[in-house]
């Protein structure tokens, strides 16, 4: 599945939580410096099921991944997978999946006089006023934003 509003960020894939059963890597406790690390901090205190720590409501949660730039200043960009979980009632100034007659995005929510917009988070491209005309839903609220460095 692919759909664009306006050369905005598209939704190229959408998967649902297929494997219920975590797997759990191991933990390390101790802090992460920006200079010389510690060769005393390398012991694993526990372990950690990325499922338990990214993912609150299994059912309600799916996967997205995107295309495009018009997120990019909030760190979204090409290629990168949201977490999204549809049981988070979207408010002002959260990120969400939503769709505009039938068509997906990932905009931040932004919600001013009384009027409801969708804000892109790159200056090349115009916030969407939501009107009673348009076919509109939003299908969850972004958690995580999962990319490669």
């Amino acid at each position: 599945m692919s759909k664009t509003i306006r050369g905005s960020l598209t939704v190229l894939d959408i998967k649902s939580i297929a494997n219920k059963k975590g797997v759990e890597l191991p933990f390390f406790t101790a802090r992460v410096q920006a200079g010389f690390p510690s060769p005393g901090d390398d012991y694993v205190e526990s372990n950690l099921d990325l499922n338990q720590l990214l993912i609150k409501n299994p059912s309600a949660t799916f996967f997205v991944k995107v295309e495009g730039e018009s997120m990019s200043d909030a760190g979204i960009r090409t290629g990168d997978t949201l977490i999204v979980d549809r049981a988070l009632e979207a408010k002002d100034k959260n990120v969400v999946i939503a769709s505009i007659n039938g068509e997906l995005t990932v905009k931040r929510v932004w919600i001013a006089n009384g009027k409801v917009f969708l804000k892109p988070e790159n200056n090349d491209f115009s916030p969407i006023e939501i009107t009673e005309e348009m076919d509109f839903d939003i299908w969850g609220v972004v958690t995580y934003v999962i990319h490669k460095v």
